[in-house]
């Protein structure tokens, strides 16, 4: 399984959470990618995007 698919399967499933618990669980984590600026986000689009 490539990194898109497991990246579509892990939005889906944070979706299905947001929607069952009131806590909206991606608006938390967008927030963090957004503040925080983590290594591992930029990698993961790098991987996806193939870009260098």
């Amino acid at each position: 399984m490539n990194i898109r698919t497991k990246s579509i399967l892990i939005l889906c499933l944070f979706g299905i959470i947001d929607a069952v618990i009131p806590i909206p669980i991606i608006g938390l984590i967008l927030i963090y990618v957004i503040v925080q600026k983590p290594l591992w986000f930029a990698e993961i689009v790098q991987e996806i995007y193939h870009l260098e």
